[in-house]
């Protein structure tokens, strides 16, 4: 892949991506973002997503992509180098023995232990760089997911925000394919030809978050429409859906016809 045959998305994606963008205000001018490129067909069709929208828009930013390798430095990364170097986004890599950290320590939620220090690397890294914004490749089956497990074991109906500030850090971090679902991306991915790496955490194949996919699976197979409803429903929370211990007067529920209401997903702190 040379710098003068850059692969384009497909232009739903991109509109998809273009509208997450513009409705959570992610991007302004001057911002540093720093990509975390994990290696998955995420986060490369979100690097390749950005250096587009960097060559189109009227608004300058610019680009960088850390790998963090959760092997310690045992990961071939040159796939991952040239892919950058295609794209002319600077790569850099920070090894760090996460697996055999979780391995020693006998962690009952490996995932979660990961996900933080992941993320604390990929601070340090953008901070490093001189970066203001932390850019993460969740999909929109990622913020189902989070939902569906939030309420099933916290019993409360949230997720992540597609764009928050992390208060200890003053760093933000934003989510550009909240609307994008993941088997678009993966279809996208294969047909770009996208240098995808091997998965190789452990301990990916009994997770909560595995159990919920498996769920919201069984669930699209007889409601196709499912996982938008339920980001609907995340982006329309309303006051009068919730039990009220003095009780509220009745309301008729709104028509098939009638607008909900506009997006809910504006908060800037985030505590997941």
């Amino acid at each position: 892949m040379t710098r003068s045959a850059v692969p384009v998305l497909s232009l739903s994606l991109r509109k998809k991506i273009g509208l997450a963008a513009g409705r959570f205000r992610m991007i302004a001018p001057g911002d540093r973002i720093m990509i975390g490129l994990s290696g998955g067909k995420d986060s490369l069709v979100l690097a390749l997503a950005l250096a587009g929208l960097r060559r189109r828009s009227p608004v300058p930013f610019s680009l960088a992509a850390c790998f963090v390798d959760i092997t310690g430095g045992h990961t071939e990364v040159s796939s991952l180098r040239k892919f950058c170097d295609s794209l002319d986004i600077p790569f850099f890599v920070r090894p760090h023995p996460i697996v055999g950290i979780i391995e020693v320590r006998e962690e009952r939620s490996p995932c979660s232990l990961c996900a933080n220090i992941r993320r604390g690397i990929l601070n340090t890294a953008a901070k490093e760089d001189g970066c203001n914004l932390l850019a993460l490749g969740h999909n929109l089956d990622d913020v189902v997911e989070t939902a569906l497990m939030n309420l099933f074991h916290t019993g409360r109906f949230r997720a992540f925000q597609p764009k928050f500030r992390q208060s200890r850090t003053g760093m933000t971090v934003i989510r550009p394919l909240v609307f994008a679902e993941e088997r678009k991306i993966g279809k996208e991915a294969r047909r770009l030809g996208l240098p995808v790496l091997p998965y190789v955490c452990p301990f990916s194949l009994e997770t909560e978050r595995v159990k919920a996919k498996s769920i919201l699976d069984g669930l699209s197979a007889g409601n196709p429409r499912i996982k938008y409803n339920i980001l609907h429903a995340l982006q329309c929370l309303d006051e009068r859906d919730k039990w009220s211990e003095g009780g509220t007067d009745e309301v008729s529920p709104p028509s098939g016809d009638e607008v909900q209401g506009e997006m809910t997903w504006e908060k800037t702190t985030d505590s997941l």
